[in-house]
């Protein structure tokens, strides 16, 4: 059960940091970072909406790279967990949100304006075409909210990599199988993402951007950080566009 006084706590930092009612925000977010939360994610989850407001968005990568793998292609919308945290995965479960579909990035949402971010993704044949809501999330004056995970779990900068196709991004195709939520089942190929060799450095877009496009501040115990999409979009772009490796770097040898 959630704890409203936590809730409203939450909502209070978040609104410290530049969040506002209306926003529609991407959410990438560590349970654990945050400390002893009452009601664990639930109220995370809660404090988000309060913050947002009737008006916002709450939107959630669901990814599920961990279960829909080459040796399983198979994904189910209503029923493949996604395995980015307890939060993401809380949000996925509860009543009335929604989730794009996609067989190893889908997205959930909740909110005004998360149907229409998630409606067209089953139109790519990538990850983070630019049907996904992580493409199209510039075009909405959306928000991404770290919170207590870093910059690194950045999974929009996928969508900006997909537009430069920079040598370590494509993998093999796969044909997945997919249920969609009206138990519909579908067979697609789609070309993966490889990362092959390299470790993501998204983080780096830390040192292009300032206030008011990053913000950093505090929510119970966590360190987050607040993007403006479309001023992040604008500088990871021109950063890959003048060099392919600027947010990766090789691989340790032996490294898995």
């Amino acid at each position: 059960m959630q704890d409203d006084a936590v809730v409203a706590q939450i909502c209070k930092d978040l609104h410290a940091v530049g969040v506002q009612r209306g926003d529609v925000l991407l959410v990438h977010a560590s349970l654990r970072a945050l400390g002893p939360v009452p009601g664990g994610a639930a109220t995370v989850i809660a404090g988000l909406r309060a913050a947002l407001g009737a008006d916002g968005a709450l939107l959630m990568p669901a990814l599920s790279y961990a279960a829909v793998t080459p040796g399983h292609p198979h994904f189910d919308l209503a029923l493949t967990p996604s395995n980015v945290g307890v939060i993401a995965e809380t949000f996925r479960r509860q009543p009335g949100v929604l989730r794009s579909l996609h067989p190893t990035h889908s997205v959930c949402g909740q909110g005004a304006a998360a149907e229409m971010l998630l409606a067209s993704h089953a139109v790519d044949h990538t990850p983070c075409g630019p049907h996904s809501p992580f493409h199209c999330l510039p075009q909405h004056h959306g928000k991404i909210l770290m919170l207590g995970c870093g910059l690194r779990p950045n999974t929009s900068f996928h969508a900006i990599e997909e537009l430069v196709e920079p040598p370590y991004l494509f993998g093999a195709p796969i044909d997945y199988t997919l249920v969609d939520g009206d138990g519909r089942r579908i067979v697609k190929r789609y070309i993966t993402h490889n990362f092959a060799g390299v470790h993501q450095r998204y983080d780096r877009i830390g040192l292009l951007l300032q206030a008011p496009d990053l913000r950093v501040g505090r929510v119970l115990g966590a360190t987050v950080h607040l993007l403006d999409a479309a001023a992040m979009w604008q500088a990871a772009l021109s950063a890959l566009q003048r060099e392919a490796l600027a947010f990766v770097e090789p691989a340790a040898p032996g490294a898995a």
